[in-house]
């Protein structure tokens, strides 16, 4: 656990697989090697980012480490089927073809125990809406980094009213051009600032269910 927990905050991909693979053979839980192991090491990268002592390349290259670790992983995981502790849904709203910070988000809220459906890219306000209906999501998060784009988070709010699915879901919003007081003028539940700060949104969510 030491050692995945250490090689996820020194990016150390092939340390990282080594000792998932270790930790199967000697018959730990794959679950708890993510979420005792390498979950907690993206705990710490998350704290470095806050204080300053880490940035966002780090936050990308932990995030990449962690993919790697969960690709030895995955498998075993399927089987155990685990409850997560949430359901969330992310996307690059539609025009905005930017995915770096969204790309961070899904790592680190799968890391913290979430179900994450990630739509990609230029993703139109109908395919929030019908993952929303089929995944039973309890979050929707919606990134943008271009101004242009990101006036289309309102239609997506306003296709979920619609769609009678929006009293369902908690709308969180994020990206470069975006603030606390836009989120609010579309009718967002709540902004984030950075990938850091959405899973301590998400998680916050999560336990008042």
């Amino acid at each position: 656990m030491d050692r995945l927990r250490e090689g996820i905050v020194v990016f150390d991909i092939e340390g990282v697989k080594k000792a998932a693979e270790e930790a199967l053979k000697i018959g730990v839980s794959p679950y708890e090697a993510v979420m005792e192991g390498m979950s907690k090491g993206m705990d710490i990268v998350g704290k470095k980012y806050e204080e300053g002592e880490y940035f966002l390349a780090e936050l990308i290259m932990a995030g990449e480490t962690m993919k790697e670790g969960l690709s030895v992983l995955k498998p075993y995981l399927d089987r155990e089927k685990r409850a997560p502790v949430g359901v969330v849904i992310l996307g690059t709203v539609q025009g905005d073809l930017h995915d770096i910070g969204k790309n961070v988000v899904s790592t680190l809220l799968t890391a913290a125990g979430f179900e994450v459906h990630d739509l990609g890219v230029d993703v139109p306000p109908e395919r929030f809406v019908e993952e929303a209906k089929s995944s039973k999501a309890q979050i929707i998060g919606l990134s943008a980094l271009l101004t242009t784009t990101m006036v289309n988070m309102k239609a997506i709010n306003e296709q979920l009213e619609k769609a009678g699915v929006r009293k369902q879901v908690k709308v969180l919003v994020g990206g470069a051009p975006l603030t606390e007081e836009y989120a609010r003028s579309i009718g967002a539940d709540a902004y984030a600032r950075d990938a850091v700060q959405g899973v301590e949104i998400c998680r916050a969510w999560v336990k008042k269910k």
